[in-house]
Order: structure tokens, then sequence, then C-alpha cells
């Protein structure tokens, strides 16, 4: 057994017993490994310990539970292994932002720790060949987009620091708020949600924060409202998925940190603007496709670009 797949085997059982208490002897047991060697591979591979990883795996949970009005704070906190209504209310705040309460009112997106596929970091599929990962099916291919796509919608701002990707950060979802912005100014407006984009790049944006443009592709008209913005003609490694709403922020997370896994080891890097295309199906499923511009990955002296 490799490495990652006794971290593995304890992932999965940390998120079959989220409510059960979970000592890091039973885990460390169940990964065949010792309790130092088992936390200190945790770490290595999840990039988080093992405790923050369950309490963040709970609140995840807890999140998800909250949607339902219905359901009482003080009963979600048991569900998912608190050992109280305090705890678990002044945990949720200091990695939210907000009280479970008050987030159970008014529900915004959030942003959490997902469970992770440690395979994604290991397998390297040849170009065409799907790598299914928990049910969903990447598939990783070159496209060359012979003419320039022109997209109209919104710009905001959010906040970016190197070495966390989507899954791994938690807190208010700030490009939720840039989705609702455009959904808003186009709301008189004609759709054509057979293709949306999200993209993220430098732009103008203020030290510490990256630029996120959202916008719906042109039928040929010009909206005064909104801002243009052109995906550029040229190579790009495409990563594509189909995907319900309910799992699309986690499938997301997964083809980003498959296809950074991917470029690397076949020696490519990505360039600095990331765009995500959407197209809407039937029975609430959306194609997704990661559009990487990319180029030659070229050796540095001391390293590696």
């Amino acid at each position: 057994m490799h490495a990652w797949e006794a971290i593995q085997k304890s992932i999965d059982y940390i998120e079959d017993n989220l409510a059960e208490p979970l000592e890091i002897e039973t885990l460390a047991q169940v990964a065949s490994l010792s309790v130092f060697y088992y936390q200190r591979l945790f770490t290595r591979l999840v990039k988080i310990s093992v405790r923050e990883y369950i309490k963040l795996r709970r609140l995840a949970r807890a999140a998800h539970l909250l949607k339902d009005r219905k359901i009482r704070v003080i009963e979600v906190a048991f569900e998912v292994g608190f050992s109280s209504h305090a705890v678990f209310s002044r945990t949720f705040k200091t990695v939210y932002g907000l009280s479970p309460s008050l987030y159970q009112k008014a529900p915004i997106g959030l942003q959490n720790f997902d469970k992770p596929d440690l395979s994604l970091g290991y397998i390297v599929t040849e170009e065409g060949h799907p790598l299914i990962s928990e049910g969903v099916v990447l598939e990783i291919q070159k496209k060359r987009n012979k003419q320039p796509m022109v997209f109209y919608g919104v710009i905001g701002y959010y906040p970016f620091k190197y070495g966390k990707m989507l899954g791994q950060r938690t807190g208010i979802d700030p490009i939720d708020e840039i989705w609702h912005d455009f959904y808003q100014k186009i709301a008189n407006q004609p759709r054509t949600d057979h293709c949306l984009i999200g993209v993220s790049f430098p732009g103008d944006a203020p030290e510490g924060y990256s630029s996120y443009f959202v916008g719906q592709l042109s039928d040929g008209t010009q909206l005064s409202t909104l801002i243009e913005w052109t995906l550029p003609a040229r190579d790009y490694i495409v990563c594509s998925f189909d995907t319900i709403s309910e799992q699309l922020i986690i499938n997301m997370g997964k083809a980003m940190r498959y296809t950074r896994f991917w470029l690397k080891k076949n020696g490519w890097i990505a360039e600095d603007f990331f765009p995500e295309l959407y197209r809407k199906g039937n029975n609430r499923v959306t194609h997704v496709e990661l559009w990487i511009p990319f180029k030659k990955r070229r050796e540095m002296q001391g390293g590696t670009e």
C-alpha cells in the first residue's frame, strides 16, 4: 500500500464517523501506522493537522445541514460531533465569520475544506483518458480556440493567497457574491445560459486580491451595463466534467487540483488567467470545462519556475 492510500483510508473513516468521537490512536490503526508517523504523514499530504481537518469537515457538514431551517442549531452541533452548542457556535463563527444561527436564517455562499481524494495527486492519466474520483469523471485534453470568444458580464475582486486552492479555503465565498451581482445585472436581459464563464486573472485588483470576471457568451449585441472580456484564440489544456449543482464547488476543487498536478507531471505550467466555462444541460446537470492557458515549464537556476 502506498503512503497516500493509508492516509486516504483514514480520511474515508473520518467522513463516515464525523458524529462520533475520533481519536488519533484509532485513526492511526485504520491507516496501519504509528501515531507519530500517521500525524506527520497526514499533515504532509492533507496540508493541515488531523485535528484541524476533523474540525473543518464537521463544520462543512454542519453548514449543509443548517440550510434546513427546521432543524435546530443544537441538533446540528451534536449531529456533527461537537460537545456543546456553545463550542459549536464559537468554532463556526471563528471559521466563517458569522454565527450558525445567522447563517441558517440567511444562507450565503461559504468556502469549505472539502474531503480530499489523494489519488488526484499521484495518478497521471494520458490525454483523453478519463479519471474517476468519487463519482465525478475528469478528462483532460488539449484544445485550440480558433476564434476569440467575447463575453459580457461583471468584474469583482476576491482575496488571493498562494498555496490555497478551492476546497482548501474556508470562510464566506466572495466569488459567490460576484456571480450574484452578475445575475442581478442581467435579470431583465436576454439569457444565454448555454455558455457562461467565470475567470480569475490579475487585472487591476489591489494588492492581495485577484480579479474575477463573470459573464455570458455574446450573441452579437453589447449591453451597456456590462463589461466585455475576451477569451483569446490559442491552445489550452482543458479539464472537463459533468456535475449537478450541489456538487459543483467540490468537483471544481478536484478538477483544479488535478489539472495543476497533471500540468506539472507533463512539463507544463499555467499562465496568468484561469477560465471556467459552464454549459447547462438537462436534469440539473452542468458541463464544466477549465480552459488553462499553458506554456512549457522552464528549468530555472536552483529550481524550477
